[in-house]
């Protein structure tokens, strides 16, 4: 009878704990409830009110609930709580070592980013991966494997020619190194001095090691301007014989020849799509490129008049470049090349040349600015189901998209102009790219999804950061979680850096 009884209470015991056990996965001590939400949960279906329960590092529950006497409570009224938003192109590399907080990031919203972009990312990835965990930022950060940092592994110097079959099999083995250190896909910025030298074969065989992996290939095509279309067959012809998915790099059309051929570029691309290419793009919202001074001559003859002529009215003139950084003379700085060459009294194609002659003898490239792009273009391209938002900024971009490009789609693109609608507009900023990324936990509010989450004020929510002043800070968002914790709140950052280094699903 007392073994019985000893038994039955042991029962009991077990059926009160596994209750107890239940109820502290829903309702666990010092858990956040955010009520009186209207979420966007990152699909595209329309806002719903309701609550959202974090706990740890997840979103534990969704829906119309009261939150429990322990929890803290946020109470939301008149904001939006969409998923945290992923920049799938991004140029912080170098600045989340010296800036992990990474404040002019996680102020738009963003909670992770994925740098390694246009053919340059860290090498080895393995270590770089390994200083991120120890020096953790307060947003999330995925990394591309770089063709051009990898040819230049093989090539060195000896980069303006195309490689060989033995040097691209040395590059493929070192694609197939990034993948396993944790790269997400290869990126490519073919435009660019060491990728533009590189055979289509070379980027096909290269992505096809990538796509083994379950990689994606992102690229900054061969050319964005006169010869847009022949630029885009290529990278279409890539995804299909390297069999992997496509992520266009800032879709724009960026010289007058080309301007408001996007009906017919979009066309090119939905043909690929019917084909089964999986292709998808990412655009920022500023008429306005940065890059280096050389990308504007196509032909590379920097110092041919005839050629920088060409360049310059390409773009619609000298008036339409900026020069935002130039370390041999920094006065340069913030003047276009129609201003600089009125100052020093020669033509801006003059004034070009002596710029790339400046440069080069002090072994820099200076920044500048491009307005060239039509809104007409950048509308056709954001109304694509298919294009996300990305910033192609980043800690200390002197572009005012580093610091103002998802509040400036959330004020401009679909409060003032209402190209997109609200739901649509967080979708191309979380599931989008998510699903590039192959993320399931990501990019989305649902229950197990991690907490990545932005709370904004769809009335006030817009950018500030200018030309001028690329570093200012949008308002409107108001508060901001990384893994289930507090980064931003309060127009400022909370010192938090719950940051971590992302990677592929792993294969089964």
């Amino acid at each position: 009878m007392g073994k019985f009884v000893k038994c039955k209470y042991a029962l009991l015991l077990m059926i009160l704990l596994a209750w107890l056990g239940t109820s502290a996965s829903q309702q666990k001590p010092g858990a956040t409830v955010i009520i009186n939400a209207q979420i966007a949960d990152g699909t595209g279906k329309p806002l719903r009110k309701g609550s959202v329960r974090i706990s740890g590092d997840r979103i534990t529950q969704v829906g119309d609930f009261q939150p429990a006497k322990d929890e803290q409570v946020i109470d939301a009224k008149g904001l939006v709580l969409a998923p945290g938003f992923i920049d799938i192109h991004n140029h912080s590399t170098a600045g989340l070592e010296s800036d992990p907080l990474a404040e002019t990031q996680i102020a738009q919203g963003i909670t992770t980013l994925v740098v390694g972009a246009d053919g340059d990312s860290p090498w080895p990835i393995a270590p770089w991966l390994k200083a991120r965990e120890a020096n953790p930022a307060s947003l999330n950060v995925a990394v591309m494997a770089g063709h051009a940092t990898i040819r230049e592994q093989v090539l060195g110097k000896d980069f303006k020619r195309v490689s060989t079959p033995a040097e691209v099999e040395k590059m493929v083995q070192l694609v197939d190194q990034g993948m396993r250190e944790g790269a997400v896909g290869l990126s490519s910025g073919l435009e660019y001095e060491v990728g533009s030298y590189s055979a289509t074969d070379e980027v096909v065989t290269m992505s096809a090691a990538a796509a083994k992996h379950s990689g994606f290939y992102m690229t900054h095509i061969r050319d964005e301007a006169d010869k847009s279309f022949e630029a885009l067959n290529e990278e279409i012809a890539i995804g299909e014989r390297a069999h992997i998915p496509i992520e266009h790099s800032h879709i724009k059309l960026g010289t007058v020849g080309v301007w408001g051929k996007a009906p017919q570029y979009i066309q090119v691309i939905e043909a690929a799509r019917k084909r089964g290419v999986d292709f998808l793009a990412d655009c920022y919202p500023y008429d306005a490129w940065h890059s280096n001074l050389k990308v504007l001559v196509p032909d590379k003859q920097y110092e041919n008049p005839q050629s920088v002529a060409k360049a310059l009215a390409d773009v619609g003139g000298g008036s339409h470049v900026t020069i935002v950084e130039f370390k041999p003379n920094p006065n340069y700085e913030g003047h276009t090349m129609d201003d600089l060459g009125r100052i020093n009294s020669i033509t801006p194609v003059e004034m070009f040349i002596r710029l790339v002659r400046e440069s080069d003898a002090a072994n820099v490239e200076p920044g500048i600015i491009g307005q060239s792009m039509t809104e007409s273009d950048i509308k056709a391209f954001y109304q694509q189901p298919w294009v996300m938002v990305a910033s192609d900024g980043g800690l200390g971009s002197r572009h005012p998209r580093g610091a103002g490009t998802f509040p400036r789609v959330l004020g401009v693109y679909v409060r003032e102009k209402h190209w997109l609608t609200l739901p649509e507009a967080i979708r191309k900023m979380t599931s989008l790219p998510a699903k590039r990324l192959d993320w399931k936990d990501r990019g989305i509010v649902r229950e197990g999804a991690f907490a990545d989450l932005v709370l904004f004020n769809p009335e006030t929510v817009i950018d500030r950061a200018t030309f001028s002043d690329p570093f200012a800070l949008p308002t409107g968002i108001e508060k901001v979680f990384v893994n289930g914790t507090l980064v931003w709140s309060s127009s400022k950052a909370t010192g938090a850096r719950p940051g971590r280094a992302l990677g592929l699903p792993p294969t089964s």
